[in-house]
């Protein structure tokens, strides 16, 4: 059972995000609430695999939340909920250690989607805002985030990893990914997995971080990147 916690300062989202979410067979919300402060009392009291999080609420917005749940519990998964014009939030939400970001419009059956994928370790960024993503990714690497990864562990990438690390880089999923190369999602998956072990990097939002660093992100996928 996946154990999710609500947090948005509308009342309406809230009930509605408990209603659908909390008819899923293997989700349980354990509670909702309407601000920061509150989510890291419940936290505190519940522990949560997934919050679902609006960025701008009073008292404590969700960046502020974010970075104090991750530095605290950082096993705990937290998506952002947001809209087009959060840019600077949603950037240093991701900066703390979320997962990712949506849309407030995506529809409650991928919603329930996105909280399995998260649970499992996936990074989600809503398909609608690649662009965006891009955007972001290329600002934190151009920031004081600057990833380091020994050149040695660099050289065991392969070939499939490196373009792999390039789409992950332009902000697509793995199904894209997949489509993109003629993979399987499971494929893609366990060569995530791979890459970030080899990498020594903690998440996909870290890898797409360092393939804008590198320049990796640039390549022409199929083009040899060895």
């Amino acid at each position: 059972m996946i154990k999710v916690l609500i947090a948005d300062d509308q009342e309406l989202i809230r009930q509605s995000l408990q209603i659908v979410l909390g008819m899923e067979p293997d989700i349980e919300v354990l509670d909702a609430v309407e601000n920061g402060v509150e989510v890291v009392r419940s936290v505190r009291k519940e522990k949560p695999d997934v919050i679902l999080m609006d960025i701008r609420m009073p008292e404590m917005d969700g960046v502020v939340c974010t970075q104090i749940i991750k530095e605290n519990y950082p096993e705990i998964k937290i998506v952002i909920l947001t809209t087009f014009d959060d840019d600077e939030y949603v950037f240093n939400a991701l900066k703390y250690g979320a997962s990712g970001y949506l849309l407030k419009g995506i529809s409650m059956k991928e919603l329930a989607e996105v909280v399995r994928k998260v649970y499992k370790g996936n990074a989600m960024i809503n398909g609608d805002i690649t662009t965006k993503v891009l955007k972001l990714f290329s600002k934190m690497a151009q920031s004081n985030l600057t990833l380091q990864v020994d050149e040695e562990l660099v050289r065991e990438l392969k070939p499939t990893e490196w373009q792999i690390v390039a789409l992950v880089g332009r902000g697509m999923s793995n199904k894209e990914i997949a489509g993109k190369l003629s993979l399987s999602e499971g494929t893609v998956r366990n060569n995530l997995s791979t890459i970030l072990s080899k990498l020594d990097l903690r998440d996909r939002t870290q890898l797409a971080i360092w393939a804008v660093q590198t320049g990796a992100v640039n390549r022409e996928i199929g083009e040899d990147m060895v």
